[in-house]
């Protein structure tokens, strides 16, 4: 099945060289350049993923993102950033975005970064080895990859169950913000932060107190280690 591709991005220009490079890699591809034309987009065409400009006219891309990561089907997003806009990126990072890349960029690259977005969502890869992660009232199931705290469904994106699901497998490890980068979003460069700002959602969603996380421990100068609740 070819997989649907929503580009929202205000520059024509930027627009077409995206779709011309997505549609040479297979994907099928619409393009919206505002964000009430997205949200109508992603309505109508329900695509597998969007590429979603944070500097949009009418409703910004951080008000596209924070609607999308309402929906229950939870459309994977790849974000696109301005070099300088830092706070920006942070922000989409902690409204659920699964990506960024800041302009400008390769559009090879974000070829590559669509698909490593859309493999860890499932799209096209084989099954995964059932598996069931459980710390007391946490319960991770690998291959529906859904989560759940005390009965109690979890809503996270594809990053943050990524990440979980590889902490859990490595309780007691010290790793490092670049070895989970690499590890986990399969990046061998890329913004640290991107991995404080996932590590703090995670920390909101499966912690009972998140300033003082047991399970997602910060190691100080070093990174972060997964203490079992029930070691």
């Amino acid at each position: 099945m070819t997989q649907r591709v929503l580009v929202v991005d205000d520059d024509q220009t930027v627009s077409d060289v995206i779709r011309r490079y997505l549609e040479n890699d297979g994907f099928q591809v619409s393009l919206a350049a505002d964000g009430a034309a997205a949200l109508a987009a992603v309505e109508r065409q329900a695509p597998h993923l969007v590429v979603l400009d944070l500097m949009l006219p009418l409703i910004s891309g951080l008000e596209v993102c924070r609607a999308l990561r309402v929906r229950p089907d939870g459309v994977p997003i790849v974000m696109l950033t301005a070099r300088g806009d830092e706070s920006d990126r942070i922000l989409g990072l902690q409204l659920g975005a699964d990506d960024y890349l800041t302009k400008p960029f390769s559009p090879r690259e974000l070829v590559l970064r669509v698909r490593s977005v859309l493999r860890r969502a499932g799209g096209g890869t084989p099954p995964e080895r059932p598996e069931a992660l459980t710390d007391g009232n946490l319960v991770v199931h690998t291959a529906s990859r859904t989560a759940s705290l005390a009965g109690a469904e979890l809503a996270l994106t594809l990053r943050e169950f990524d990440l979980l699901v590889h902490l859990m497998r490595h309780p007691s490890r010290v790793f490092g913000r670049a070895e989970l980068l690499e590890q986990v979003w399969g990046w061998n460069f890329g913004d640290h932060s991107t991995v404080t700002v996932h590590v703090r959602r995670l920390r909101e969603k499966i912690e009972a107190n998140p300033a003082d996380p047991q399970r997602i421990v910060t190691v100080w100068g070093v990174g972060y280690r997964y203490e079992s609740a029930h070691a």
